[in-house]
């Protein structure tokens, strides 16, 4: 009997009938087979394969977006398998999508659509296990069940960009006006602390000045005290009142040079005398008695 040879590319096998029935799984290389009676049924892939499913479905909050999942599967390489893969389905492909329409319009409902962006992966699980235990029957192995996008209606995507907007907005501007009283607040205490040390500043400055005049008080006064005892000592028959008297009369005359000089003074008028009370006893009363008088001017009466 004449035979012929079948020819298998490495990465799949051929499935061989004998008469319209099963025979056997032709794997890569030559096979032998007898012509009229064994004829090939079809050559199965055993490379990983991928099928991008897209399902619309709507969240528990009534959003309808599209999921999409990239299912990779394999045929299993057992010749069991590989007879289920072949004579048990027609179409893989549409018995895996609708498995993953029913995970996925079962699941989704369940969620919100904030909770479904952070259950991506527990979903792709889920779906994977339905799978498997679906497609295993058939002589097929699921890899994997990805979640490649999740794409809500372009309203909806409008709308959480606005609100995501807004809360970041809003946070901006608790955080510029929580700034905002944070430097308002340490403006008032740096304004406060300069009052503080200001004020300190100027009490020092009159705590001198007071011990200044103090000291310059006593120093005419031991000036003065001094002038006396060496005029008493140098002039016989001349008391202190006298001294003192006279030491008045050349300061009111000093004054009057000084107010004189000036441009711009307003002039005393002061009563001087000459009498017994002699010239300190006017000036005291001239002192009382004093007014204003027209700049420029100084007159003694």
């Amino acid at each position: 009997m004449a035979c012929c040879c079948v020819v298998t590319s490495t990465g799949t096998n051929k499935v061989i009938e004998s008469c319209g029935k099963f025979s056997h799984i032709a794997g890569p290389g030559i096979s032998v087979i007898i012509p009229f009676v064994n004829n090939t049924s079809g050559t199965i892939s055993m490379r990983i394969q991928q099928l991008e499913v897209a399902c619309e479905t709507k969240s528990k909050d009534n959003v309808f977006l599209t999921l999409r999942v990239a299912v990779q599967y394999q045929v299993i390489n057992q010749p069991d398998k590989i007879k289920d893969s072949h004579y048990r389905l027609t179409n893989p492909r549409v018995q895996i999508e609708s498995y993953v329409f029913d995970v996925v319009r079962s699941e989704l409902p369940k969620l919100d659509l904030d909770d479904i962006f952070e259950a991506k992966d527990s979903i792709a699980k889920s779906i994977a296990e339905n799978l498997e235990a679906s497609m295993s029957t058939f002589g097929y192995e699921i890899l994997g069940t990805p979640i490649t996008d999740i794409d809500p209606d372009r309203e909806v995507k409008r709308a959480m960009n606005e609100i995501n907007k807004n809360k970041r907005l809003r946070v901006a501007a608790e955080d510029e006006g929580e700034a905002v009283k944070i430097r308002a607040v340490k403006e008032a205490e740096a304004e406060a602390s300069r009052t503080e040390i200001q004020a300190k500043a100027d009490a020092e400055a009159k705590f001198l000045a007071g011990q200044g005049v103090s000291r310059q008080r006593q120093a005419i006064m031991e000036g003065l005290r001094e002038s006396v005892n060496a005029f008493k000592n140098e002039v016989q028959g001349v008391d202190a009142k006298t001294v003192m008297d006279l030491m008045i009369v050349t300061q009111y005359f000093d004054m009057m040079k000084d107010v004189g000089a000036q441009g711009k003074t307003n002039a005393v008028f002061l009563n001087s005398s000459s009498g017994g009370d002699f010239m300190a006893d006017g000036m005291k009363k001239g002192f009382l008695a004093g007014l204003p008088a027209a700049p420029g001017f100084a007159m003694s009466r």
